[in-house]
Formats: C-alpha cells, sequence, structure tokens
C-alpha cells in the first residue's frame, strides 16, 4: 500500500477548530481509502454527509467528516478561519521538514505526539461491508 505524508483535519462545529494531524497515511489498493489513526476514512461521493461541504473524507464508522490534503510547504496547514495546535506524528518530523520551508517545528503551532499504526485488517473488514451497503 502506497504511503504518504499528509495533513488531516477532524471537520466539526468548532468553526475549524477541530482536531488535526500530520502524519503518515496508507492508501488503500483503489486510493479512495486512507488509513490512519485507527480510521479508514474514504473518500466522499456527493454532498449527503454531515460538512460535506467542508471536508473530502469520511469515516467508515461513524461518518464524522474529515479534510485531508498534501502538507503545505509553508507549514500553514489549518483552514485561515481556524486555529489550534496541528498534531505531529514524533516518527514523521525528519520526513515533513524536509518537505516543507523550514528547519524547526514552531511548537506554537505543532504537538509532537505518537500515532498508532493502523489495524487495516478490522478496517478493510468494515470496508467492504460499507460497499456492499452501497451498492
Amino acid at each position: 500500500m502506497k504511503k504518504r505524508i499528509m495533513y488531516i483535519e477532524h471537520k466539526t462545529m468548532q468553526n475549524d477548530r477541530g482536531e488535526a494531524w500530520i502524519g503518515e497515511v496508507e492508501f488503500s489498493k483503489s486510493g479512495q481509502t486512507i488509513y490512519f489513526n485507527d480510521l479508514a476514512l474514504k473518500k466522499m461521493k456527493g454532498t449527503h454527509y454531515a460538512y460535506s461541504e467542508y471536508s473530502n473524507y469520511y469515516d467508515l464508522e461513524n461518518r464524522q467528516a474529515y479534510w485531508i490534503s498534501g502538507v503545505k510547504k509553508n507549514g500553514e496547514d489549518r483552514h485561515w478561519a481556524g486555529g489550534g495546535k496541528v498534531k505531529i506524528d514524533r516518527q514523521i518530523i525528519d520526513e515533513y521538514l524536509s518537505i516543507v520551508d523550514f528547519d524547526i517545528l514552531d511548537m506554537k503551532r505543532f504537538e509532537i505526539i505518537e500515532i498508532p499504526k493502523t489495524d487495516k485488517s478490522k478496517l478493510n473488514r468494515l470496508e467492504n461491508q460499507t460497499d456492499k451497503n452501497e451498492n
């Protein structure tokens, strides 16, 4: 499965201040599902999910909305109207710093955490079940 460092933001009623992370994600074979932080996040098709105009993925288990994108070189991944610290996985900091245009993390903007590896076997079963229900 293809892996990539990405920005993930949980879209909530908190005015773009939902929890946000920078971490390594894995893509499904089709590329339509991203596995991250023990979540299976499916690419949206249409606008029938909560917050869909501000999100592009949803959690297969609870239908909560997420915004996922590549990281920006200037580090300004948060929505302009939002705020709050972005959690970054300790294991990818060096690779992240090689992508962006700065050499050290501004600890006013980031919180270093450890993001657990995702159990894809459980989530693959859930995704297959969800795909059958949508057809």
